[in-house]
């Protein structure tokens, strides 16, 4: 105020504009009136504020804590209350007005005006103006010369950033490449540049403006400058005898405000100069103000406003840098201070920058740095000391020094930072994963697993009880029973059969807060009615909840504790190693790729009925008490004593705890989580009893249960089962529908889509019964066809006004979910449910299912039930899929490993076979009942096979070429071209035109050099041509026709072998053997039948993987013909069941039985 009078303007002026401008505070409101009215109560207001500064200055000292605004400000205080000036009852106007030479009084009591209706009446008055020339499209520039553009007059803009301008002319502005060209035939040109030395450039400099601007054109500076500076140009301009007019016009705001049309402008000049931009400044301003005294007056106000700015913001930064050290929560003094005495507009503007560490620059310290530079150098020019604006300009010069002077402005508080090594920043920063992991001590070197077993093994009636809010909270566990319901018989039940645990399926998540906490209640009841029927029984209760933090907490921890009474301390632990949720320094993280995000940062912590802030887990459990527990009062189990001081160190920490309170868990690894758990159950042990709210993880670590691989449909024996699999996504959080996307793109050609509307289902209750049916209609259809089929929610999230509201709708979409899969009557081959709202309903209500079996995990943390035999598909695989489980394609892997096997092709087969040294039969087939009894030996047997019949599967004996083309074009997996008619180099021209063709359909090609002896199919061959396949001829076959597979003949015949039985070169075929190896291909041996068991084995441990059984299978059908009996039907079951023997029995001797 007292440089503001002595620069000329009226105090009330003053006060006015700025209680209106950034540099307002609270205290500047309230306070200024009292001094210019001299109030009496001032001098009491100002002892107080003494005093509470003396406890301040104090607490920092033993803090080791510099706060040299505050020194400063509570030298000044003492000054103000004191009677320096030997007048007890003087007020501290008086002595101020003596320090700093200024009779404020006296000024306030001259002649006043309206700022703001002069301005108005400028305006009325003033005339009209269209070209306008911009210099300086910076951030506040940019703003205002785009609001002009939209405000319809004509800009043309100058900046030396190349990028800015064309933004610019992309909103339909001109540009031009100097401050010369912009200027040439514009009315008036605005100045928005940095500082003086830009001013003087773009004016007079190299290109300036100046000397092309024409007579009469008038000159906004907005740029904030001193009041000398003005005064100066103002006397230039004059010189120049053309007329050019200056008007001095600072402008206060910020950045959105220029764009909006909304600044505070404050303007002086002459009378002819405002009236020829009035127009202009209005459309820049919501306030505007006029303020008497010729150029330079305007600049005067806007110092005063940087003054306070700049010292409100280096105070802020002060004083969150003050609580920091004292370790309070920054984000919570922020709040406060909001609604206190404390507050100014820059802190309430610049702080939030500092919280979260964002020094985007919408200002600069630099700028403040001129700016209070400019307040120095006028108080020294005006002989007024001002002592804190001084400070806090050295702070911004620290700042710049340090690198920061680009920085937003609100970086000053790194100053505070680097010198005392405290951190602002109101939430935790993300981490790279590897370089926190990195930095933690080395794991606990003993691995407590068998002493967890062993601990449970001496208190074996010691039962762990999960109350999971809903299914996924068996990510951890396998062999572990699930009830989904509870009444008392129930849990004697399974406490009689004294499992170390079991799930109690509460789908708690979906209830509102009171219903969920009446259910625990109910549940707890039961356990402690159904626990005394069981001699020696005991338990501990955890509540499985959210690994991000969502659910009913404290509710459902209160409600145990109103059941069974107060427990010796609540446990706080939702690491989940497979999820990606670690626990380090108190700071709950999720993992995002390399990234830790705390999880309050996470879209999870955003959520409609659970939301959230806190990432550190003691402040969380103050925000969800309410305050009812305090951070200082939750424990925490560090990572380090965890990892140096091992389980008995969390015995002794936990049996320390006073009654009833909370303790935290750190974790970053399931050696930690184990290590926790044995310590706890050494204090069990000892009669401690805890209530456990956590992640999957602990549970399997409580129990000592060890991990198991990924299951896959063949490790539960599945049958081959050609329906398709039902998957239904319910789950909103975007993880999912990411998830939900790459499954569509990734299974686009097997899947099929059914989208259902969430509108019509939650809201229009008219058109819910026609959507469901169409749902049912459709999934019934595709499933039946054997294709998998996604029901998915439309992605479209709908919320209601109350987290209350938004339960319900949750509920209407998974009811409707329910009875979808209700009416979806095919057996499907399994089912996924996506979420843990959804999982639950569709197996209690949809599937009926009153218990089920965790068999283990689909996918890392992807529980996988086996339901009970009272549900409506037993047997049918459920995989409940977490909504915020696994990266973007989890969900296709998993639908992808689940999916109906696809056919084999005979190269595969025998790659196979290759693999494991066993052979794949090859059975000649020709009519219906033939495919059927290989197709169901195979199945029985799981058993791979070839089917070889002239019109399907394996085209077999392809001696014409037009037959052999026409194979290609339906559909066979594999060929054979049979040229051993033709000469050896017909042979290969014949193979190699036919092999490629094939290969090029991803079709396997075998074929042979000599015939075989006997009958096949009606080929005869006369003993004498038989030939033994020549080693030298096979390997140029096989190098110029790139075959697959290779027939050869070693002694083997087709049909029945003579009397004294066959005579197999057995010499031969392994150096056929060695040279098939060496070039990839598989090896063949026609006729099998009537060769001896040994034998075939033999040649199978030679390397022989694929034998054509021929003769045997028709031979059983013409045995089974002679065989009476009544009916066609009969006669054609007989026979198949007659080929379905031989084929088994062959399946069986090839070793490929079991191999499928």
């Amino acid at each position: 105020m007292f440089i503001g009078v002595r620069a000329g303007i009226h105090p009330s002026i003053i006060y006015d504009i700025i209680s209106n401008a950034a540099g307002s505070s609270r205290i500047f409101v309230e306070v200024v009136p009292k001094i210019l009215s001299e109030d009496p109560l001032l001098i009491d207001f100002l002892k107080s504020l003494k005093k509470h500064a003396s406890y301040v200055m104090d607490t920092a000292k033993a803090a080791t804590f510099p706060l040299p605004l505050l020194a400063v400000a509570y030298q000044q205080l003492i000054h103000g209350s004191s009677a320096v000036i030997g007048d007890e009852s003087a007020s501290p106007l008086k002595v101020w007005e003596q320090l700093f030479g200024v009779n404020i009084i006296d000024a306030a009591s001259q002649q006043i005006y309206d700022a703001s209706e002069l301005a108005d009446q400028l305006v009325m008055a003033s005339k009209a103006a269209k070209r306008i020339g911009f210099i300086g499209l910076g951030a506040m520039g940019f703003g205002m010369a785009s609001h002009l553009l939209k405000s319809g007059f004509s800009v043309t803009a100058y900046d030396v950033y190349k990028p800015t301008l064309a933004r610019f002319a992309a909103l339909g502005g001109l540009t031009k490449d100097s401050p010369e060209e912009v200027s040439r035939d514009v009315e008036i040109l605005i100045i928005m540049v940095a500082n003086e030395v830009q001013a003087e450039s773009v004016l007079y400099g190299n290109a300036g403006a100046v000397s092309v601007l024409p007579a009469g054109t008038s000159i906004i500076l907005s740029s904030t400058v001193s009041p000398g500076f003005v005064t100066q140009l103002k006397g230039r301009l004059e010189a120049e005898c053309r007329e050019i007019k200056l008007v001095d016009a600072p402008v206060s705001g910020g950045v959105k405000r220029a764009a909006d049309g909304t600044l505070t402008v404050i303007v002086s000049g002459t009378d002819e100069a405002l009236h020829c931009t009035g127009r202009v400044l209005s459309a820049l301003s919501e306030k505007l103000y006029l303020i008497k005294g010729g150029c330079g007056a305007a600049s005067s106000v806007k110092m005063v406003n940087q003054l306070l700015a700049g010292v409100h913001i280096a105070s802020a930064a002060e004083a969150m840098a003050f609580g920091a050290r004292l370790n309070l929560r920054t984000r919570r003094i922020f709040e406060i201070i909001q609604h206190a005495r404390g507050y100014s507009w820059m802190f309430g503007n610049r702080v939030p920058h500092m919280l979260d560490n964002d020094y985007t620059p919408l200002s600069a310290v630099d700028i403040f740095v001129k700016d209070l530079g400019i307040v120095s150098r006028e108080s020294s020019n005006l002989r007024i000391p001002l002592h804190v604006s001084s400070v806090a300009h050295q702070l911004f010069v620290s700042g710049s020094a340090s690198g920061w002077g680009r920085y937003d402005d609100s970086a000053v508080v790194k100053v505070y930072e680097t010198l005392t090594g405290v951190k602002v920043e109101g939430r935790p920063p993300m981490l790279n994963k590897e370089d926190v992991l990195r930095s933690l001590p080395v794991e606990w070197p003993e691995v407590p697993m068998d002493d967890l077993v062993s601990s449970a093994s001496h208190d074996s009636k010691k039962v762990l009880v999960v109350l999971d809010d809903d299914p996924t909270g068996t990510q951890t566990v396998h062999d572990i029973e699930v009830l989904t319901e509870w009444p008392v018989e129930a849990l004697t039940e399974q406490f009689l059969k004294l499992p170390t645990c079991f799930f109690i399926l509460t789908n708690s998540r979906s209830m509102t807060a009171d219903k969920a906490a009446l259910l625990v209640k109910d549940i707890c009841r039961n356990l402690e009615a159904a626990a005394k029927t069981v001699p020696g029984i005991s338990y501990t209760v955890v509540l499985r909840g959210d690994s991000t933090l969502r659910g009913h907490f404290p509710e459902e921890a209160d409600a145990v504790v109103s059941v069974l009474g107060d427990m010796d301390a609540w446990i706080i632990c939702p690491f989940f190693l497979q999820g990606g949720r670690y626990t380090v320094d108190d700071i709950h993280y999720v993992a995002d790729s390399e990234r830790l995000i705390p999880a309050g940062e996470t879209e999870f912590a955003k959520d409609a009925a659970f939301g959230y802030t806190s990432s550190n887990l003691k402040q969380w459990v103050e925000e969800k008490t309410k305050g009812r527990i305090l951070e200082n009062q939750v424990s925490s189990i560090s990572i380090s004593l965890l990892r140096k001081e091992g389980p008995d160190a969390v015995c002794q920490l936990l049996c320390s705890l006073e009654k009833g309170s909370v303790c935290i868990v750190n974790a970053a690894s399931e050696r930690d989580m184990n290590v926790f758990a044995a310590g706890m159950i050494q204090a069990e042990l000892q009669g401690k009893r805890f209530l456990c709210r956590t992640a999957a993880s602990f549970v399997s670590a409580r129990i000592g249960i060890k991990p198991k691989p990924p299951i896959r449909p063949n490790d539960l024996g599945l049958k081959r089962n050609l329906a398709g699999g039902l998957i239904v996504v319910g789950s909103y959080v975007p993880k999912t529908t990411k998830q939900v996307d790459e499954l569509r793109s990734q299974c686009a050609q097997s899947l099929r889509v059914i989208e259902v509307s969430v509108e019509m289902i939650s809201l229009k209750s008219t058109e819910r019964d026609q959507e469901i049916s169409r749902i049912v209609e459709l999934g019934n259809a595709y499933i039946q066809s054997g294709r998998d089929t996604l029901v998915v929610t439309s992605r479209q999230l709908i919320t209601g006004k109350t987290p209350e509201e938004s339960l319900e709708i949750n509920y209407k979409v998974s009811s409707a979910l329910v009875e979808i899969v209700q009416r979806i009557d095919s057996r499907p081959r399994y089912i996924l449910a996506k979420g843990g709202i959804t999982s639950s309903d569709l197996a209690t209500k949809a599937l009926e299912a009153r218990r089920a079996k965790v068999m283990g995990q689909a996918l890392a943390g992807v529980p996988l039930w086996q339901l009970g035999p009272e549900s409506r598909h037993p047997g049918v695989p459920y995989i409940v899929f977490p909504g915020n489980v696994g990266d973007n394609s989890a969900l296709a892997e998993v639908v992808q490993n689940w999916a109906c096997p696809s056919r084999s092709s005979t190269k595969e087969l025998l790659l196979n076979a290759e693999k494991s040294g066993y052979a794949v039969g090859a059975f000649n087939v020709y009519n219906l009942e033939g495919i059927e009894a290989v197709i169901a030996a195979a199945e029985a047997e799981e058993s791979p096979a070839i089917l070889q019949v002239p019109i399907t599967v394996h085209y077999d004996h392809g001696a014409d070429k037009h037959d052999l083309l026409g194979a290609l074009e339906m559909g066979f997996d594999s060929v054979m071209v049979d040229g051993s008619h033709l000469t050896l180099e017909e042979n290969i021209l014949y193979t190699k035109n036919i092999s490629s063709l094939a290969h090029a359909k991803g079709m396997l090609v075998e074929a042979e050099l000599g015939r075989l002896s006997g009958t096949e199919d009606g080929l005869t061959v006369e003993e004498y041509e038989a030939r033994f396949t020549d080693i030298a001829q096979a390997e140029q076959f096989i190098d110029e026709t790139g075959i697959d597979a290779l027939a050869v003949c070693i002694g083997n015949v087709h049909g029945k072998y003579p009397p004294s039985g066959p005579n197999l070169r057995l010499d031969l075929l392994k150096e056929l053997r060695a040279l098939t190896m060496k070039k990839g291909v598989s090896l063949v041996l026609h006729g099998a039948s009537g060769l001896p068991h040994e034998l075939v084995k033999e040649c199978i441990d030679l390397g022989a993987r694929k034998f054509n059984v021929n003769t045997e299978v028709r031979n059983s059908y013409l045995q089974s013909l002679k065989k009476p009996e009544k009916d066609l039907v009969q006669v054609m079951e007989s026979a198949k069941e007659a080929m379905k023997a031989v084929v088994a029995e062959k399946m069986r001797l090839f070793g490929s039985a079991g191999k499928a």
